[in-house]
């Protein structure tokens, strides 16, 4: 056999061994760095989880609040002072609407997108039938007649989309838990 065979031979039988060695634990190491990611990413999950959902319940919570604070019957009991006229109940509700909006608005970072644009459409609504009712009514007029036609309005209508946004919250806070 000639020495330049046995030589490659020689390299041969040391090099395919290491390769093998090699290649085992390339393979050992890409599993155990791949579970050991696995396990640092549920940890961090179930460390944002216990941050986040406490954050998101109270989210759902304050619009469930704001849902109810802004429902017509609660401004009317919540705004109407003896003595006043329809425009200045109607401007006290518009201000109530929109100081509470601005209050809770911070609260769309918790929630679905979706969600909140059902709780926007819910507080558009409600200051859409205060509009509709008060350009029905005299401006000057006492703000009894202004509430008793709201009151009417509202309890001829059949489904109200603060209903719906309560129902969605609620629903999705469900999912939460």
């Amino acid at each position: 056999m000639p020495v330049w065979l046995s030589t490659i031979l020689e390299i041969v039988k040391i090099t395919i061994p290491a390769l093998i060695v090699f290649l085992t634990i390339y393979y050992l190491m890409k599993q155990f760095l791949a579970n050991e990611y696995q396990v640092r990413m549920l940890d961090f999950k179930q460390n944002q989880q216990r941050t986040t959902v406490p954050l998101r319940l109270q989210a759902y919570e304050r619009l469930s609040l704001f849902c109810e604070r802004i429902s017509i019957p609660s401004l009317v009991l919540r705004m109407r002072n003896e003595g006043m006229t329809t425009s200045e109940l109607r401007l006290a509700m518009m201000v109530a609407v929109q100081k509470e909006f601005e209050h809770n608005i911070t609260q769309q970072v918790y929630v679905s997108d979706n969600l909140w644009q059902i709780v926007k459409i819910a507080r558009d609504d409600v200051v859409n039938v205060i509009n509709l009712v008060y350009s029905n009514t005299d401006p000057e007029s006492d703000a009894r007649s202004f509430s008793q036609a709201l009151f009417q309005f509202v309890e001829e209508r059949n489904a109200l989309p603060l209903d719906k946004a309560l129902s969605a919250i609620k629903k999705e806070a469900g999912l939460l838990m």
